[in-house]
C-alpha cells in the first residue's frame, strides 16, 4: 500500500470539507479530519509546500489542473471537479465574515496596550535598536475636531542614546561636528495582522511614523499565508514602515520581518504638532533634551522586565501566540 503523499492530503481534505481553502488550513484541516493519513514530515511549514504543489499544478496544467484558485489574498484553492457545484463567491464572502468575528473575539482576551511591555523588553535588548521606549496615550491628546487627530499618534514612541556604545572622544567630536546617532523610533501596535486588516493597520502606521527615523508596525500574531508576506514586502518597498512579529514564548528572539527604511532628517513640524496635542509625546521630548544633555539615561521611560519577570507578565495577561 502506497504512503500518503501531499497531493492525497490535498484532495481528500477539499473533498471532504467541500469549500475553498488556504493552504494553511488544509493542513490544519487534514490532521482535524484524518485526511493526514500516514503522512509524516520534518518540515516546520508543510502548508507552505501544500501551497507550491498548488501553485505549480494551476501553472503547469492550466485549464486541466486538478486544482483552482479561487481568490488571490488569501490565496485558497479548491477541486475544479466539485467547484461547478457550489457559489464560490457567496462561500468565500462567508468565510471572510466568520475570519472577521474570529479575529475579534481573539483581540477580546487581551488589550493591545498589554503588548507594550513585551515589545519594550525586545526593543531594549535587540542590537538593532538598543533603545528605550514610551507608550503614548491617545485619550491624553486634546480634544478636536472628530478626524483631526486620527493616525496621529503612535502607540509607543524610542529612543536609541550612543552613550553605552561610543567613547567620550566620539560623542564630543560628534558634537562639533554637528553630527548625532541618536535615533527615534515609531510603534504602531496590533494583536493580529491579516489580509483582512493588513492595510488599514499598516496605513495607520505609515500615517503616524513619517516624523521618526525609523517606523514599525508590530504584531503578536501574523497569518501564515504566504501570499500576505508578499503583500507586507510590497508595501514595505513602496513606504518604507517595517514589521516586527513578536514572540511571547521567547521575547528576546522577537523578529524584524521587514526592516524600516531609515530616514536622515526627523519630520520637525510633525514632532511639534505631536508635542502640541499630546503631553506624553511633550514629556518624551523633555526627557530627551535631559538625557542628551547629562549624557545618561536618568529619565523614566516604559519599565523594562527582566527575564523572569517577563515570562509571569505573559502568564497572568494570558498573551499566547
Amino acid at each position: 500500500m502506497s504512503k500518503t503523499t501531499f497531493w492525497d492530503i490535498i484532495e481528500r481534505t477539499l473533498e471532504k470539507v467541500g469549500t475553498p481553502l488556504s493552504a494553511k488550513e488544509i493542513w490544519e484541516k487534514a490532521n482535524e479530519l484524518g485526511t493526514i493519513g500516514d503522512f509524516t514530515t520534518t518540515g516546520k511549514t508543510p502548508w507552505a509546500t501544500i501551497a507550491a504543489y498548488c501553485y505549480t499544478a494551476i501553472n503547469s496544467s492550466g485549464d486541466k489542473s486538478m486544482i483552482i484558485q479561487t481568490s488571490e489574498r488569501p490565496a485558497q484553492f479548491f477541486l475544479r471537479r466539485l467547484s461547478k457545484n457550489i457559489n464560490l463567491d457567496e462561500i468565500t464572502e462567508k468565510k471572510e465574515e466568520q475570519k472577521i468575528k474570529e479575529e475579534k473575539k481573539i483581540e477580546k482576551k487581551f488589550h493591545e496596550r498589554d503588548l507594550h511591555t513585551i515589545l519594550v523588553a525586545f526593543a531594549n535588548t535587540d542590537t538593532h535598536f538598543k533603545a528605550y521606549l514610551k507608550t503614548i496615550f491617545h485619550e491624553n491628546s486634546k480634544k478636536g475636531v472628530k478626524g483631526l487627530n486620527e493616525w496621529l499618534h503612535p502607540d509607543l514612541v524610542g529612543v536609541y542614546f550612543p552613550f553605552r556604545d561610543y567613547r567620550k572622544e566620539t560623542l564630543e567630536i560628534q558634537q562639533h561636528l554637528s553630527i548625532s546617532s541618536i535615533r527615534l523610533f515609531s510603534f504602531e501596535v496590533k494583536i493580529n495582522l491579516t489580509f483582512t486588516n493588513l492595510r488599514e493597520y499598516y496605513f495607520q502606521a505609515v500615517s503616524n511614523s513619517s516624523w521618526a527615523n525609523e517606523g514599525y508596525l508590530v504584531t503578536l500574531r501574523l497569518d501564515e499565508d504566504p501570499t500576505l508576506k508578499d503583500e507586507i514586502r510590497r508595501l514595505n518597498n513602496a513606504f518604507g514602515v517595517g514589521v516586527i512579529k513578536l514572540n511571547p514564548d521567547n521575547v528576546y528572539e522577537s523578529e524584524i520581518l521587514f526592516p524600516s527604511r531609515y530616514n536622515q532628517e526627523i519630520d520637525w513640524d510633525t514632532v511639534n504638532r505631536l508635542s502640541a496635542e499630546n503631553s506624553d509625546f511633550s514629556s518624551f521630548l523633555n526627557e530627551l533634551t535631559e538625557d542628551i544633555t547629562l549624557k545618561k539615561v536618568k529619565s523614566r521611560y516604559d519599565t523594562i522586565l527582566s527575564p523572569d519577570e517577563i515570562e509571569k507578565y505573559i502568564k497572568d495577561k494570558g498573551i499566547e501566540d
